[in-house]
């Protein structure tokens, strides 16, 4: 689930309230919720790289026919030594401004990393290993501008996709006002709802995951 976003820094006092929003939530239910943001999910060179070499056969294609079509003439070894040059330099320039990455790798692929990276947060943090598997991520890769709620299976048997795209609309419009913490909140208080609709609190109860936002 994702949606554009732009966010400035989450400060410790930003971590705080979340933290407290996930007691407050959990307080109510069996459940357990999980936050996590990360400042990228890739750091993107290959792909980049792989997109700036395409990009660079096709200037040189056209650089060629181009050539044809004037006249011209170059030696071929020459030729290929300025695309050497060139793509050399494209990936020199790629290495040092990491930022500048990302801008040249397609959507698609931002999205499928920034997922890949949730389901890995997911099983890492051992979300998935609560005793009634009611385990639930909320995850934010904010290079990517993706959000997503990853729900463990005892909770998603339960819950239809719209109610976490619910979730994933509000936090995203939290972020693109530059609030993601304010989103955090309402999302595990939306979150928690869902957990205490279908597993309340239970005597005997304990708490399984930190409560905290984990950023990386």
């Amino acid at each position: 689930m994702r949606q554009i976003m732009a966010t400035r820094p989450i400060s410790p006092q930003d971590h705080e309230r979340i933290a407290a929003a996930i007691r407050a939530a959990e307080a109510k239910t069996d459940g357990e919720i999980y936050c996590v943001v990360a400042h990228a999910s890739d750091g993107y060179f290959a792909p980049a790289a792989m997109m700036a070499t395409l990009g660079m056969l096709i200037v040189s294609l056209a650089v060629a026919y181009g050539l044809e079509a004037w006249w011209l003439t170059i030696r071929l070894p020459h030729f290929v030594l300025v695309q050497l040059l060139a793509l050399a330099c494209v990936l020199a320039l790629l290495w040092a401004l990491p930022g500048l990455r990302i801008h040249m790798v397609p959507r698609r692929l931002r999205y499928q990393a920034a997922h890949a990276n949730a389901i890995k947060q997911f099983l890492a943090r051992n979300v998935h290993r609560t005793t009634a598997r009611t385990g639930v991520l909320i995850f934010v890769s904010i290079a990517e501008r993706f959000a997503e709620v990853v729900a463990d299976s005892g909770i998603d048997a339960k819950v239809g996709q719209h109610v976490w795209d619910g979730v994933v609309r509000d936090l995203t419009a939290h972020a693109g006002d530059d609030r993601l913490a304010d989103g955090f909140v309402k999302a595990i208080e939306q979150v928690g709802a869902v957990l205490s609709e279908h597993f309340p609190l239970t005597t005997g109860d304990t708490n399984e995951l930190d409560d905290h936002l984990v950023e990386i």
